[in-house]
């Protein structure tokens, strides 16, 4: 693969300028840099890259990982680096789409040689997955691994939406016995006591590692 144009979107200007700085000292053609979700797809529909550099958050949220999987869609044949501050698991959503697509914490963009190679095995249609996801997606499968076979039972009708009552009914199950239950799963799988939306959070654990 000989083009090498590139796209970088980033609400950090200041990464932003400096990636851009270093891509064009590398030999990349940088067509664009964006601040937001809605610039980069009008960019990419315009230029269509060879690859896209996309900041996880951007400026919110997961905006720059909802904006990459249209990407991946529309346009399969651009390379996509996600890059984050912390290790977001989302990217697993990106990860499943094929070749060409990479994953790395910021912090890894300063070692400048290590970084450049995982943008050309990506552009080259190789992946890059950041060992420290890997690592927590272990956690979490090894704390799946604590539930008993009926916890993993009432974990799944909740990640299905069920409610405590509904899983109660579903078999045969005293609404207290089923509370009991969740009790139990919500302590191996979020066991801190101030976690925000513990319920939701145990869902999603059973979910990306299922």
């Amino acid at each position: 693969m000989s083009s090498k144009r590139v796209l970088v979107a980033d609400d950090d200007v200041l990464l932003r300028e400096g990636l851009a700085a270093l891509l064009k000292r590398s030999g990349y053609e940088v067509v664009g840099q964006v601040g937001d979700a809605r610039e980069l797809l009008d960019l990419v529909r315009e230029h269509e890259p060879d690859l896209a550099i996309v900041d996880i958050q951007m400026p919110h949220a997961t905006e720059g990982l909802d904006a990459a999987l249209v990407v991946r869609e529309e346009f399969p044949q651009t390379a996509i680096l996600l890059l984050s501050a912390h290790v977001e698991v989302r990217a697993l959503d990106l990860l499943r789409h094929g070749p060409g697509i990479g994953y790395l914490l910021k912090g890894r963009v300063i070692e400048v040689d290590g970084f450049l190679k995982a943008l050309e095995r990506i552009r080259s249609g190789g992946s890059i997955v950041e060992q420290a996801l890997i690592r927590e997606l272990a956690t979490r499968r090894d704390r799946l691994d604590r539930l008993s076979p009926r916890e993993r039972d009432v974990l799944e009708l909740m990640a299905a939406g069920r409610s405590n009552a509904g899983i109660a009914r579903r078999f045969g199950l005293e609404k207290a016995t089923v509370e009991r239950y969740v009790h139990s799963i919500l302590v191996k799988l979020v066991p801190s006591a101030t976690a925000d939306h513990r319920r939701v959070r145990a869902v999603l654990a059973y979910l990306e590692v299922r």
